[in-house]
């Protein structure tokens, strides 16, 4: 009996727990992490599709591109007249960022006017609608007096899903939130809006920009917090925007930088996508909403649905005899009267239970004590799946934005407006929870937007007008940069001319145009072991080269060379490189076999045989005593001799260009050019004999070498193998040493020259080549800096080292396809705080700085290739240029520059381009292989 009675009251008690009748009824809205998980899976979908240009026509969340290409970097100024129009009131503002009195730096004024939006005007026509708009902001302007003859800037709030070919244009795509105006859907709001304007009379506006509340949002928590990227409504509707990689933006051209995406996620659902998730009560709100089947998302979550979903589940349960004893009033059987405001009564902490009594006492009802507690709980049901779904699609976003950074951990604020947000007592907390739960990985702040709408669209009009002025002050700098055709034709006659002068050594002359004494090129026939040496740079490379049957085969070792030695004694330098070799010999088995050696020597040298050269002046950072005026083949010599461990038979001293030529011409007979455009850039060609007049001028040998037949076989020989061509090493970095390039040389290039090694020195070369690009880009940064244009104007100490900012950043920042994250990374590395706009600047200036490089370059080639044309007397010149250097070969855009300008400018020629492999070392090698040749068949 006892037993009976337990069970009893066991079941007596669960009847009395009102809320676990309330879970078994609504477990459909009940969503437990792995539904909400599935539901972000499938909104992240969504998102694709929208973005894509494919897909996009059909897909639910339409992801519309805002033209909002930055956040604040709180440096906005100016004043501003708003329009705020996406409710039952209308607002009118005046805006002031960062000016006026009492203004402190950072902050925004506002003043503003709230004028009531007639029903009849929400269903009325376009023309009423936006005639009452703009007769409110002529009120505004007088009774604020401000001056009306005085063009003012027009920001345009507008919360409605428009499609944005640009910031100042929106074309409605569909009303909401009680909205049916006639004429408008489809049609250019701003316009109507200027139109409107304009019929007003007595105003002068500039209309900068239209964006909706979401935007809004962002931009205003923008301005305070530069993390905020996300921008959130939950309120009388709902919507979420986000700062999206431009990349991923299929219906916008371009793909540099960001753009802020209106998802209007409201629609998320539209095509069936949360049929699994709807309930009964979601399908009869959507039945007798104003747009069944649509917004299904926004039905699900928004303040303007909440408390008739509420109000559907208590009458639904009511009916059944759950509540109230079955009694329904005719109160509760009418649409709208549970509202999202009593919904969040109901939930108050401490006065919820009477909140909800009161409620359902005025919709006249008897509700008990449990009754009270079910309806309390089916409220929290359905406020708390809103605030789960808003989780779910917020952590899709921001699973995409850690996903377009390439990021472990994401750091990011998300700015939040909204009736539901602000006035519901636990709806906050429960978003912010879930959200963070979902999202380990990444560290969400929200902020609660202040004046979001209204203050963000001037803030949206501010940054325009930050970026329009900034980006027309860094075009104004980088145009120094520019190179026009007729520059670039001027700098091909005064290669020319220095060609010319160089070659007769009479005048002034910057062109050293140096003799090589190599007279041939390879033949294939090329057969037997030998040694490289090339010093060009930081690194010395000792090589083991064999020719065999129009093949090779290279060993060979890479030497550091330290800058105490690079800068010490021409001793120490000789003697460090004997070290080397010595090393190397002993490594490869041959110290004692005596090979022929070839010497790559990469620095301006007078010869006066093939294996002698006095060097003219160090480059490269090189500056060892002792050296300039020496015969640098005979330090090696000296140095060897003081170890007494080893000897070599120094058959020939060439540069790398040289090497360069040498061995392009060992795969591609018609190479007769050698460019390097790398760390240091120069060029090599096969110039006749009878122009070098310099070799005329001296003992008289040339001419006899010139008149001199080779032998092959017992015959001779003519054309080609005949004595009539020498390769000259040009030397051209040193063009504009005189003042020729003036014209074209910038305070950029005169501050890296200033700090050089050789100031006056060597100009072509510091405007062209890998070691002082970076240098220049450094210099236009730190300009840029200083004007405010970058950094928000601050300088970091590391960007004041020079060198820090080294060329090869440029090709990395220039083959940048992944959002800047390159260009990012770089700065990172740097110190510099940088914003996705800095990174833009930062990419267009090396553009800039690498573009007229390849340019000028390929300026000085026209020449090269159009002398020899000259030369031969031909109408059309086809030729391979041999090409080496890191600049020409990583760099993603100078080889096809330098391409295009020798087309234009040298358009009788057809030149081909050959990248070298081993250039410098094999090149040394063939050029000691063709000389022992020569002897050989000379003996």
């Amino acid at each position: 009996m006892l037993a009976v009675h337990l069970v009893s009251f066991y079941f007596s008690k669960l009847q009395e727990d009102p809320t676990k009748k309330v879970d078994r009824f609504l477990h459909a809205m009940r969503l437990n992490d792995d539904q909400i998980c599935e539901i972000s899976a499938r909104f992240l979908a969504e998102m694709r599709k929208g973005l894509s240009s494919e897909s996009n026509a059909a897909a639910a969340v339409k992801m519309l591109p805002t033209h909002v290409r930055s956040t604040p970097d709180g440096s906005e100024k100016g004043q501003f007249l708003a329009l705020d129009l996406g409710g039952s009131k209308f607002k009118v503002l005046q805006v002031k960022v960062r000016e006026g009195v009492g203004v402190r730096k950072g902050e925004v004024e506002m003043e503003e006017k709230i004028y009531p939006m007639p029903t009849e005007l929400r269903t009325g026509t376009g023309a009423e609608l936006f005639d009452h708009v703009s007769e409110c902001l002529k009120e505004f302007l007088h009774e604020k007096k401000i001056d009306t003859k005085k063009k003012h800037p027009l920001a345009f709030t507008f919360s409605f899903p428009c499609e944005q070919p640009s910031l100042d244009q929106g074309f409605l795509l569909s009303w909401c939130k009680n909205y049916r105006v006639r004429g408008l859907q489809g049609k250019d709001v701003v316009r109507t809006l200027r139109d409107a304007i304009s019929r007003a009379g007595e105003m002068d506006m500039e209309v900068l920009a239209m964006v909706n509340d979401t935007v809004a949002t962002m931009m205003t928590c923008g301005f305070d917090d530069p993390y905020c990227e996300v921008g959130l409504i939950i309120g009388t509707g709902t919507n979420a925007c986000y700062m999206e990689d431009m990349r991923h933006v299929d219906l916008i051209e371009g793909d540099e930088g960001r753009m802020c995406i209106n998802t209007e996620w409201a629609g998320f659902g539209d095509d069936g996508a949360l049929n699994d998730f709807t309930t009964e009560f979601d399908k009869e709100v959507d039945a007798a909403s104003s747009n069944p089947g649509k917004q299904i998302f926004e039905k699900m979550v928004s303040g303007m649905y909440l408390g008739e979903l509420v109000r559907l589940v208590v009458l639904k349960m009511a009916k059944l005899g759950k509540l109230f004893d079955g009694h329904v009033s005719d109160a509760l059987r009418t649409k709208g009267k549970i509202t999202t405001a009593d919904v969040a009564a109901m939930e108050e902490y401490r006065n919820g239970l009477k909140n909800t009594k009161d409620i359902l006492m005025h919709l006249g009802l008897s509700p008990s004590h449990d009754d009270c507690i079910a309806v309390q709980h089916v409220s929290t049901i359905v406020s708390f799946r809103s605030s789960n779904l808003v989780a779910a699609g917020l952590s899709a976003i921001l699973t995409r934005i850690r996903q377009n950074r390439n990021v472990r951990v994401l750091r990011v604020t998300v700015g939040v407006d909204g009736t539901v947000y602000k006035t519901h007592p636990q709806y906050p907390k429960r978003l912010h929870k879930v959200v963070r739960r979902l999202l380990p990985e990444c560290h969400v702040r929200f902020v609660l937007s202040d004046s979001g709408s209204s203050k963000g669209a001037a803030l949206v009009s501010a940054v325009a007008q930050r970026l329009t002025s900034q980006s027309r002050k860094v075009d104004e700098i980088l145009s120094n940069f520019k190179l026009s055709e007729e520059h670039q034709q001027l700098v091909k006659d005064r290669m020319r001319a220095g060609l010319e002068a160089g070659l007769r050594s009479q005048g002034p002359f910057t062109i050293k145009m140096l003799p090589s004494f190599i007279f041939h090129k390879p033949n294939g026939k090329e057969h037997g072991k030998f040694l490289a040496l090339d010093l060009g740079g930081t690194n010395f490379r000792a090589l083991l080269v064999r020719f065999k049957k129009q093949k090779s085969r290279i060993y060979h070792k890479i030497y550091t060379i330290p800058l105490e030695i690079m800068q010490g004694t021409g001793e120490e330098l000789f003697d460090h490189l004997a070290q080397c070799v010595c090393d190397f010999l002993d490594y490869m088995g041959v110290k004692n076999a005596r090979l022929p050696t070839g010497f790559t020597f990469s620095f301006p040298c007078e010869q006066t045989a093939i294996d002698t050269g006095k060097l003219v002046t160090w480059t490269k950072g090189f500056n060892a005593t002792d050296c300039e005026g020496h015969d640098v083949v005979g330090l090696l010599r000296e140095a060897i001799k003081r170890r007494n461990d080893f000897d070599l038979d120094i058959v020939a001293l060439i540069n790398d260009t040289v090497g360069t030529m040498m061995s392009c011409a060992y795969e591609d007979p018609r190479c007769e050019i050698g460019l390097i455009a790398g760390t240091g850039t120069n060029l090599c060609y096969m110039e006749e004999l009878k122009n070098v007049k310099k070799l005329h001028q001296k003992s008289g040998t040339a001419e006899k070498d010139q008149e001199t037949p080779e032998v092959e076989n017992g015959k001779e020989t003519d054309g080609e193998t005949r004595r009539s061509n020498m390769c000259i090493n040009t030397e051209w970095g040193g063009l504009g040493d005189d003042g020729s390039l003036d014209n074209i040389i910038t305070a950029f290039d005169t501050e890296v020259d200033q700090n050089s090694v050789n100031p006056g020195k060597q100009r072509f070369e510091k405007l062209t080549s890998g070691m002082y690009l970076g240098e220049i880009v450094r210099q236009v940064l730190l300009d840029l800096t200083r004007r405010g244009l970058l950094f928000r104007g601050h300088i970091s100490e590391c960007l004041k080292k020079p060198g820090i900012f080294e060329t090869r950043y440029l090709s990395q920042i220039e083959s940048d396809h992944l959002a800047l994250l390159q260009v990012r990374s770089v700065l990172q590395k740097l110190g510099l705080d940088s914003t996705c706009h800095d990174s833009i600047i930062v990419k267009q200036v090396c553009g800039a700085v690498s573009r007229r490089a390849a340019q000028l370059c390929g300026a000085g080639m026209a020449a090269v290739v159009d002398k020899i044309r000259q030369n031969r007397g031909l109408d059309h010149l086809n030729t391979t240029v041999g090409v080496d250097g890191a600049l020409y070969k990583l760099h993603p855009h100078f080889s096809q520059i330098l391409q295009e300008t020798v087309k234009v400018l040298a358009p009788q020629c057809d030149v081909t381009f050959f990248p070298s492999e081993e250039g410098s070392g094999k090149g040394a090698a063939l050029v000691a292989a063709v000389a022992r040749q020569n002897q050989e068949m000379l003996t």
